[in-house]
């Protein structure tokens, strides 16, 4: 009888326990439209910028292009309309500095596109989809995702792909090389 008193207590414990959890997460639809109303007065009040001229991700993306694709001499070329801030970055593996940098412009992700990797990114919930999503392939022709990781140029046109941490800034830094010990003393 303890046996069975204990479990059925333990079990009412477990149900109070998952359904204070529950309510804790859950929005109600009040709560959700009331944060959708908050959002959408942010974006009115802080639109997204429209006025920017030129962005120096796409450059970057294009100069990477040709750069990786054997065309290195358009992508050294390849003229810029905005001046190029200078940043600063320092790569990190594993506690250890691996290299400083300074770099021509900014640090792009290596997962960054010109193009759209497919036609259709949802489908229709409600009824019955009549296309099939086709994927497409990149400027260079190939299909996938590349490694996960930046690249950047450095002022004298050289190339860099790090997959790693790092520290980036606009204002030079340093950062003191960690000794590393592997093993006891």
């Amino acid at each position: 009888m303890k046996k069975i008193a204990s479990i059925t207590i333990m079990f009412v414990l477990g149900l109070i326990a998952i359904t204070t959890l529950l309510g804790c997460v859950a929005l109600s639809p009040t709560d959700n439209s009331r944060q959708l109303a908050i959002a959408k007065s942010f974006e009115e009040r802080q639109p997204v910028p429209i006025d920017i001229d030129y962005s120096l991700e796409r450059y970057n993306l294009i100069r990477r292009t040709y750069w990786v694709n054997g065309q290195r001499e358009k992508a050294i070329a390849l003229p810029c309309p905005v001046s190029k801030p200078l940043g600063y970055v320092v790569l990190i593996n594993h506690g250890a500095v691996f290299g400083r940098f300074v770099v021509d412009g900014k640090v792009t992700s290596l997962n960054a596109y010109l193009t759209p990797d497919s036609e259709y990114y949802e489908k229709n919930g409600g009824g019955s989809a009549t296309y099939l999503n086709r994927w497409l392939a990149d400027v260079d022709g190939a299909y996938g995702s590349n490694d996960s990781g930046i690249f950047f140029f450095t002022p004298d046109g050289k190339y860099i792909e790090w997959k790693g941490d790092y520290l980036y800034s606009d204002i030079p830094f340093e950062v003191q090389t960690p000794i590393l010990r592997i093993g006891v003393n």
